[in-house]
């Protein structure tokens, strides 16, 4: 049950701090006093939507917090467990969330016992623990998928609806995994192409590590008769009879010599004069060694002038450079081995297949089981509900037409049908114009599904609109029926349905200090009989009397029933 719910700075609310009970909570005041706002702050709390406006004019931001008293949930346990949440302790689930009126961004944050969290999970536990109907909330009913949802929920086959829907799942899977290899087949003119590129590639038997040498090489072997020609004028140079470099030595040798005979000292000068010639006669040597070769490796010139244009063509067709080239051939030959495999590839995905729709048809077929068991027990159930609340003699039947193509309901799904006036044919629910029917069927169906239904928390805002006289009797006894196996809080202006609440709050709006502000204050004794016989047209003593009569009646007719049921 939803223990306490605290409120600051939230709209027209300053300050709340309410304390609740179980079973079946009225909330009743005056039009405008602000009754949805608080209501609204359990929504926002679960995770609707963040509005900066609903600050209250200044404040800097609106907080709003929550204690859940769960006892043993083993749903939101897991789920704590799979987000990384603090575990509740002794049962206790803490919510907060603040809204900040300037800033960017998402402009607040929630936690879950205390640790920071994101909106999802507030929206994923809100799924859990709070089932709220407004006064259009009935919409849903006429979802054909809702209705299937909430047979299946009646028939206990939430856990074979879960199995399908995985094996569901499966078989998609499947399917998509052979259409993808349809499609990836390309015919024989892929296969050519593929063949062509690995062989190309393939052939060329390239090295990243070539690059760099071969093109140093290939400049050299492409520039060889300037090599040549470089080489031998320096040869030219050293050797020259009447001007090169080695007659000047031979000449400044001869005068070292001639130094050296005045003066032994300068022996060293001879000595390195020595080394320096013959230094001059290698590198002379050496450079018609070097220009002999490069004539003699013109075969070998042609053969780097084809590598290089075979990279060139590969490099237009392929890539930049010769990583990529060979990347382009390591795809290709494995795009080509997968081809090569394709068909045994398309027999495995179609094995699969098989399999998963031969387990769809059976989870399907076991939902199936269920729901055509469970059609005639709640229809009949309904229908026992309705007569509780003022349609006596109204038909509910529930049409399961059938899906062929296995849905994402199953092999069917479920209509609705009501006939609100005897000798009428029955109709689906969305062809119902009346609120006030609508809402009555909702409320038969919460009944019916009250023992399946596992949220602990059911808001009923203002869904008893456009009901009156008995009817509004049998719509409260109804609500203090499900307070008995749920927390029920009710926005109501009818009188019979506050007075069947176990407990009553009323919501008034004031101003203190020149600000409007909404309160909330809970209401018994003779401050309760006040808040009937005001809902009742006015505090005077005829309403008072009345309203104490119903009051009195509501605890009888509460009894009787009760008594009735067990017995």
């Amino acid at each position: 049950m939803l223990r306490s719910l605290r409120i600051r700075n939230l709209a027209l609310v300053e300050e709340l701090d309410w304390t609740l009970q179980s079973g079946f909570t009225a909330i009743t005041g005056e039009t405008g006093a602000g009754k949805s706002i608080i209501i609204g702050a359990l929504s926002f709390l679960l995770g609707d939507r963040a509005d900066r406006s609903l600050v209250r004019t200044g404040s800097t931001s609106a907080g709003i917090e929550a204690v859940f008293d769960l006892g043993q949930n083993d749903e939101v346990a897991a789920l704590l467990e799979e987000r990384g949440i603090d575990p509740c302790q002794d049962g206790e689930l803490i919510l907060k969330r603040t809204i900040t009126s300037e800033g960017s961004g998402s402009g607040g944050r929630q936690f879950l016992n205390g640790c920071a969290c994101n909106l999802s999970i507030l929206k994923d536990l809100g799924v859990l623990l709070v089932d709220l109907h407004g006064p259009h909330d009935h919409q849903s009913l006429f979802s054909r998928r809702e209705q299937t949802l909430l047979l299946d929920r009646f028939c206990d086959a939430l856990g074979e609806r879960d199995d399908y829907l995985k094996c569901r799942s499966e078989l998609s899977s499947a399917q998509r995994e052979m259409e993808q290899l349809e499609s990836d087949s390309g015919g024989e003119e892929r296969l050519e192409q593929l063949r062509n590129e690995v062989d190309e590639i393939t052939s060329a038997n390239l090295s990243e590590s070539e690059e760099e040498s071969l093109l140093c090489r290939y400049r050299a072997a492409s520039n060889s008769r300037r090599l040549i020609e470089l080489s031998a004028g320096v040869v030219s140079r050293i050797e020259d009879d009447e001007q090169g470099a080695a007659l000047g030595m031979a000449e400044s040798a001869r005068l070292l010599k001639e130094l050296m005979r005045i003066d032994e000292r300068a022996s060293s000068y001879l000595e390195e004069m020595e080394r320096l010639i013959e230094g001059l006669n290698a590198l002379a040597s050496d450079l018609k060694g070097y220009a002999e070769n490069i004539e003699l490796d013109a075969q070998e010139f042609l053969a780097l002038e084809e590598r290089m244009n075979v990279i060139a063509t590969l490099r237009r067709k392929y890539g930049p450079s010769i990583a990529d080239i060979i990347a382009r051939g390591t795809r290709s030959s494995e795009e080509l081995e997968r081809l090569y495999s394709l068909d045994s590839l398309k027999i495995a995905a179609r094995k699969r297949y098989d399999h998963a729709q031969r387990l769809t048809i059976e989870a399907a077929g076991r939902l199936s089981t269920k729901r055509i068991q469970g059609v005639g027990t709640l229809s009949k159930t309904v229908e026992r509900e309705l007569a509780d609340l003022g349609f006596k003699q109204a038909g509910f039947d529930i049409k399961l037409e059938p899906h062929p193509d296995h849905g994402p309901d199953g092999s069917e799904v479920a209509e609705f049908l009501f006939a609100p006036n005897p000798g009428e044919p029955a109709q689906p629910l969305r062809a119902i114009a009346s609120s006030g029917e609508i809402s009555r069927v909702m409320l038969a169906l919460k009944s019916a599904l009250a023992n399946q239904d596992r949220i602990p928390l059911l808001v009923f805002d203002e869904i008893d609109a456009n009901v009156g006289g008995e009817i509004a009797t049998k719509v409260a006894f109804k609500m203090r029926q499900l307070g008995e196996s749920h927390q029920v809080l009710c926005i109501t202006h009818l009188p019979q349905v506050a007075a069947c609440g176990r407990t009553q709050f009323v919501v008034t709006k004031s101003v203190k200090e020149g600000r409007s502000g909404t309160f909330l204050e809970a209401v018994d004794g003779d401050e309760r009989v006040r808040e009937i016989a005001r809902m009742l047209g006015g505090v005077t003593d005829s309403a008072m009397a009345h309203a104490t009569t119903l009051l009195k009646e509501g605890s009888i007719l509460i009894k009787t029933k009760t008594k009735n049921a067990r017995g």
